[in-house]
């Protein structure tokens, strides 16, 4: 299977693995629902209702739907340390609306804190080709929370798909690479580069998965796993930023200094395996 999607096999690592081996096997589409996304907390879905009801009515017969969307929906979301996101789906956003919305969007210093998204359907149609990434991953992990579904509905071209990914690969890896360089002499500082970056990363390694035919799981370590495992990686060393942003514990500076080199090390090894990557 790897030599047909245009795999190179790199020479074989150990690795260090957080799940048993059968949650990392394969999966078929038909499980994409259930594998791909949780259900959130009931006091996160009030609470989200409650945010959205002074937005809805201010608008009006424009609005269409929200959708609770992205870490929200995976295993191990903490909403005291991340931010739950929203999609707010209007026929037309125009200047009364936009300033209606705006006097009408809350604020709160308290958890669960809200990042909304607001979009129209004409504009997100017009979009899919050019975020695929994005859109797939909402496509295949959102939960209606009030309106009628536009987002079920959706065909996300995946035509430049892998181009995508390769592209923001490496421009990840190049920001990762300056800030090690900015940053090794006072190791303390790549602690919050580690954290922030990880997110984005989750999403780019169930991107890879989706090129490799397989549907994500939920869990993000069982898809980093999964993902080294596909390109002959060190689990260890990729999984570094998801640890220290899912994880407990403080650590020290000899620490992290060592969690980014490893991190930073499989990403460059990465980059090198999707530029090889072949996609019908």
């Amino acid at each position: 299977m790897l030599v047909a999607l245009g795999f190179r096999p790199g020479p074989k690592r150990g690795r260090v693995r957080l799940t048993p081996r059968r949650c990392a096997l394969s999966v078929t589409r038909m499980s994409v629902r259930t594998l791909s996304r949780i259900e959130p907390a009931q006091e996160i879905l009030a609470a989200g209702r409650r945010w959205l009801e002074p937005v809805r009515a201010a608008l009006g017969q424009d609005f269409l739907a929200t959708y609770l969307t992205g870490s929200v929906l995976t295993q191990g979301f903490d909403s005291g340390r991340s931010e739950v996101n929203l999609l707010v789906v209007a026929r037309r956003m125009d200047g009364e609306t936009l300033d209606a919305v705006a006097r009408a969007v809350p604020t709160s210093k308290q958890a669960p804190r809200f990042a909304p998204l607001f979009m129209t359907e004409r504009q997100i149609r017009n979009s899919l080709d050019s975020f695929p990434i994005e859109w797939i991953e909402i496509h295949e992990s959102h939960l209606l929370v009030e309106g009628h579904d536009v987002i079920g509905t959706l065909e996300v071209p995946r035509t430049y798909l892998r181009l995508q990914c390769e592209h923001e690969l490496r421009a990840k890896l190049i920001l990762l690479r300056q800030s090690y360089l900015l940053g090794a002499r006072q190791p303390d500082r790549l602690e919050p580069v580690l954290r922030g970056s990880a997110s984005g990363f989750a999403t780019l390694f169930r991107t890879l998965l989706r090129l490799a035919g397989e549907s994500p799981p939920a869990d993000t370590a069982q898809v980093i796993e999964r993902v080294a495992d596909l390109h002959r990686l060190q689990a260890e060393g990729l999984l570094g930023a998801y640890l220290v942003r899912a994880g407990q514990r403080r650590y020290r500076g000899h620490e992290l200094l060592a969690i980014y080199r490893k991190f930073l090390v499989e990403i460059e090894r990465l980059v090198d395996a999707i530029d090889e990557m072949r996609v019908p």
